[in-house]
């Protein structure tokens, strides 16, 4: 018998151990990474139960009449433990359809990890919401490099690397995100945007996930040129913030930092991933941004959103 339970801050080393054993769960559905923002977000997740044995987790917060999986983060899906079948899915998503829906909900938003990311294939849940009449909403175009067998850089990327070998620029770790946030930040501004976390927010969860979440810096004489953050979820690797300064841009510091990184920091791992560059939910295209991700080697992938209608 499958039994639904709304997850209360008890069932915290449950809910981690689920995640951390799961077959798509990524250390974003840890709680400390999805609770440190709980002052911006209503949980409502769900944890799914079978003979009482957890078989899934439904990261979840709600707003107004609708339940996200999950607002405050990049991808929601149903985190499912490596027992479960394709016939558990579908009765499981059914049981959070109706759990919802008996509540006053009217929808649910559900934003499918993308496959590169499983550990174990884990796409039953993309058939359940087939089944269920699912609308995707929402699809983002995102760019992936398979290392092993990764196309080559641009001959301009090519010249912008020994450019900055000739300069001596050095790409390193640091742990110090203060003066890159500020770079960062100026950067964004332009484009009447900010990063989606403030400085204290990284801080907090870079000493939380010190081995996920990293700042490689390019410099020369001391002097920052560029930075990039990666997310590390195991065998991908995902750059999260990507910034320039102006004299890194004429030397081409930021393709070095990401020759650096795939050619020789994260060279063991599967997938190198750079984001969306799509805008207005998918419906405009970035030319400018793919392009320059398309001539370091990176091909795309789709990221989608599916409405659920509670109302039938």
């Amino acid at each position: 018998m499958i039994e639904l339970r709304r997850y209360v801050k008890e069932d915290n080393i449950l809910w981690d151990e689920t995640v951390k054993k799961s077959k798509n769960g990524l250390f974003l559905f840890y709680r400390a990474y999805m609770d440190y923002h709980s002052d911006r977000f209503t949980d409502h997740s769900i944890i799914i139960y079978k003979n009482n044995k957890v078989l899934a987790l439904f990261p979840a917060n709600e707003s107004d009449d609708t339940i996200y999986s999950h607002g405050g983060l990049t991808y929601g899906s149903l985190i499912m433990t490596l027992q479960i079948k394709a016939v558990e899915v579908l009765e499981v998503l059914n049981l959070i359809k109706s759990f919802y829906k008996n509540k006053g909900f009217k929808k649910v938003i559900y934003k499918a990890i993308p496959p590169i990311f499983h550990k174990y294939p884990s796409e039953e849940d993309l058939y359940a919401l087939f089944r269920l009449n699912a609308n995707m909403i929402r699809r983002d175009i995102s760019s992936v490099i398979e290392i092993k067998n990764r196309i080559k850089f641009s001959e301009s990327k090519r010249q912008a690397i020994s450019k900055c070998e000739k300069l001596n620029v050095e790409v390193a770790e640091s742990i110090d995100f203060s003066e890159y946030w500020s770079l960062l930040t100026g950067v964004l501004e332009k484009f009447n945007t900010k990063p989606v976390h403030s400085l204290e927010e990284i801080m907090m969860l870079r000493k939380l996930f010190p081995d996920n979440i990293k700042l490689f810096e390019a410099r020369i004489d001391g002097k920052l040129l560029a930075g990039i953050i990666t997310y590390n979820y195991g065998h991908v690797i995902h750059t999260q913030y990507m910034a320039n300064s102006q004299e890194g841009r004429k030397v081409g510091a930021l393709d070095f930092i990401n020759h650096k990184l795939i050619d020789e920091i994260f060279l063991e791992k599967k997938y190198y991933s750079f984001g969306i560059s799509t805008e207005n939910f998918g419906r405009k295209l970035n030319e400018g941004l793919i392009q320059q991700k398309e001539m370091m080697g990176g091909r795309g992938i789709a990221i989608d959103f599916y409405e659920i209608s509670l109302d039938n």
